[in-house]
């Protein structure tokens, strides 16, 4: 590719239509009008492709046939130094790193388990608070180290674009933080609230299903307040190249209808956090009579962090309802105010940020509390009761204190209670003393009184008269069939004592005879008296009811 000097091939004459002079090197006109390449006042040059810088140290030397440069500068390269918004957003990325590590201590501080997981009450609820301090250290961090991009560029492009961005996630995240501090709060009150009786505060009344659908609420408003700033074309808050260009372009883009609609998206999730909190108040403090006095006794009952907390989270919807109606106090603007800048849109993020931290080591982590809170009620029902427990120190000093873990434990409560074949053996054991008992009571002597016997013993059912079982003898055979057999014929004995003689002898002596009407009873030849108490009477000793033929009605009079 051929290469020329323009002073080589450009006339000495600098007021000839063939040259065009910058910084004292001439270039050839009419190449430069071929590639449309315009001279702009503000020291650059540019065909709406590319775009270089023309003053000095950065004047190109060289141009090719081709219409591009050598020893050329690109318009939008890093070449001021760093400005007010670059020195001061990197002290304000310091702090907001430091504030992320205070974030990680206080997330593993109350993170932390240390009783068993409820569906009601999930770990991740009281973590919330944690992650989006997290997610606002690192966007505000990143927003401000591309603030210094903004100054060192010559002509404003994607860093701008960056820095409002993250601005505006920062703005978003600060505001979750609030929210998700205010909601667990209430969350922790109805946990102690609950602990002592759990059927005290039910989930499915008016309270629990305010408190289930008041997070979609809030975070609906930031979604909205997300949808109407984030998908946009952010290009032409880059057209900020000269004070004509910002008015045309930049100016009415950060001012448009969708930021001032988001403001109000924003101020509405600001009244659910503020709703929130007297529904907690309303519900978990002690309630005093009057307005102001239940008021008076809000404040003191809630945190007072939250007292920082709502007017800080106040003063960042405010600074970006400013934003959206004064562009020369928005941050979106590239020489913009910026103690404005600085005061209302990054100060009550990091002091939100770090009021929560503190806060956070000043509180003790909610399991530990509730383990706290449990030993107190414990010993305030011990002292009730009378009960004295034995100091820590007792069990090592008299040696009672068990070894071998919870499976040595259990098996020496097996041991003391039986093992084996317990159920033969008991119930072995059951027979041979009832048959003992049976044996002591027939052989008893009269006395002028009536007998006296034992109540749920075998004497009781026996009628008098009766013959008393025999005398059970332990099977000794290995047939454990066997042995089962024995055994229930042995329990079935000393349950119905009579019912196999009194079956017997009844049958014996009985006859049948016929009713008139068709009906078969069993009439005994003596006198009939009323049977003892475990004995069967006729009637039900019958089973002729259930074999016999089905009773023929022939007239009515037969009903």
């Amino acid at each position: 590719m051929p290469i020329f000097d323009a002073r080589d091939i450009i006339s000495n004459d600098p007021n000839n239509s063939t040259d065009y002079i910058i910084g004292d090197i001439h270039f050839n006109l009419t190449t430069l009008n071929y590639w449309n390449y315009t001279i702009y006042g503000n020291g650059t040059i540019s065909n709406g492709s590319w775009c270089f810088l023309t003053f000095e140290p950065y004047i190109p030397t060289l141009l090719y046939p081709n219409g591009s440069f050598v020893n050329s500068t690109w318009c939008y390269t890093p070449v001021n130094p760093i400005g007010t918004r670059g020195k001061v957003g990197v002290a304000f990325a310091v702090l907001f790193a430091a504030s992320l590590v205070f974030t990680l201590l206080n997330l593993t501080r109350h993170g932390k388990l240390y009783l068993p997981v409820t569906k009601r009450f999930a770990p991740i609820g009281r973590r919330w608070q944690w992650y989006w301090a997290i997610f606002v250290a690192v966007a505000a961090m990143i927003g401000l180290f591309t603030g210094v991009d903004v100054d060192r560029y010559y002509l404003s492009s994607i860093p701008i674009v960056l820095n409002n961005f993250f601005w505006y996630l920062l703005q978003m995240g600060t505001m979750a933080i609030v929210w998700e501090a205010v909601r667990h709060w209430g969350s922790w009150m109805e946990r102690q609230f609950i602990d002592p009786n759990p059927f005290v505060l039910q989930q499915t009344d008016k309270r629990g299903m305010f408190e289930l659908l008041i997070p979609l609420v809030f975070y609906f408003w930031v979604w909205l307040n997300f949808f109407l700033i984030i998908p946009r074309n952010w290009g032409n808050l880059e057209l900020q190249r000269s004070d004509e260009q910002t008015a045309m372009f930049a100016e009415p883009t950060a001012t448009d209808g969708r930021f001032k609609a988001a403001t109000f998206c924003l101020f509405a999730a600001w009244l659910t956090i503020l709703i929130s909190l007297m529904h907690s108040l309303h519900h978990y403090e002690q309630r005093g009579r009057g307005f102001l006095n239940r008021m008076i006794g809000g404040l003191g009952y809630m945190p007072f962090r939250f007292a920082l907390l709502l007017p800080i989270s106040l003063a960042v919807v405010a600074y970006q309802g400013l934003a959206a109606w004064d562009f020369s106090l928005s941050p979106m603007k590239q020489e913009t105010n910026y103690v404005a800048m600085y005061v209302g849109g990054y100060l009550p993020a990091l002091l939100i940020v770090f009021i929560q931290n503190i806060a956070g080591f000043m509180r003790q982590n909610e399991d530990k509390a509730l383990i706290q809170q449990r030993r107190a009620r414990g010993a305030t029902l011990d002292r009730e009761l009378g009960i004295v427990h034995k100091p820590a120190w007792w069990k090592r000093v008299n040696g009672e204190h068990s070894e071998g873990g919870m499976r040595n434990a259990i098996l020496r409560n097996v041991r003391e209670v039986g093992g084996g074949r317990a159920t033969g053996q008991n119930v072995e054991a059951a027979a041979a003393t009832r048959a003992r008992e049976a044996e002591v009571a027939e052989n008893a002597q009269p006395i002028e009184m009536n007998e006296i016997r034992r109540t749920n013993s075998i004497a009781s059912s026996i009628r008098t008269g009766a013959t008393a079982p025999p005398p059970y003898t332990p099977y000794s055979g290995r047939s454990d069939q066997r042995r089962s057999d024995r055994t229930m014929q042995a329990a079935a004995g000393l349950l119905f004592p009579n019912s196999g003689s009194a079956t017997t002898s009844t049958a014996a002596t009985t006859t049948t005879t016929t009713v008139d009407r068709g009906r078969r009873t069993n009439v005994s030849p003596g006198t009939q008296q009323r049977p003892g108490t475990s004995e069967r009477s006729n009637s039900t000793q019958s089973g002729v009811s259930l074999d016999g033929q089905p009773q023929q009605i022939r007239s009515m009079l037969d009903v």
